[in-house]
């Protein structure tokens, strides 16, 4: 059994509140967890304690345990202390989405250009060849 440390959805429709739980990864997001470990509110300011309450030493018992934490559950924890959250390197995500399907076209055109150039070069090779062997005969 898999178990992930997961935010599930709580609170009315626009009004979000996320308990953090830890739970069988197979378990269904708002569905069946094993024990909640903290409360997240995303409504509050960012400056207010009251946005995230964690029971850390319970975090470290489940992580002892195999617990995986997911990502947006890792950012609390690194910025509590607790675990460290390798950085991830997207450098294409600065890219504004237009620029980068234009450089992608670009570069599929270039791709697709290559061994056309490459095939039309070969007849052309081919041509040659033949009026020097019917001069040489």
């Amino acid at each position: 059994m898999s178990l992930v440390i997961r935010m599930a959805r709580a609170g009315t429709k626009k009004r979000p509140v996320y308990h953090i739980v830890v739970a069988d990864s197979r378990a269904p997001r708002d569905g069946r967890f094993i024990e909640r470990l903290g409360v997240f509110n995303p409504l509050l300011p960012k400056e207010k304690t009251e946005r995230l309450r964690l029971d850390l030493d319970k975090v470290k018992d489940w992580m002892k345990k195999g617990a995986q934490p997911s990502d947006r559950v890792m950012r609390f924890l690194d910025a509590a202390g607790v675990a460290k959250r390798t950085p991830r390197n997207n450098p294409e995500r600065a890219i504004p989405r237009k620029e980068r399907k234009a450089k992608a076209e670009e570069a599929a055109k270039a791709a697709g250009a290559a061994p056309a150039a490459a095939g039309a070069a070969a007849p052309a090779a081919k041509a040659a060849e033949k009026p020097a062997e019917a001069a040489a005969s």
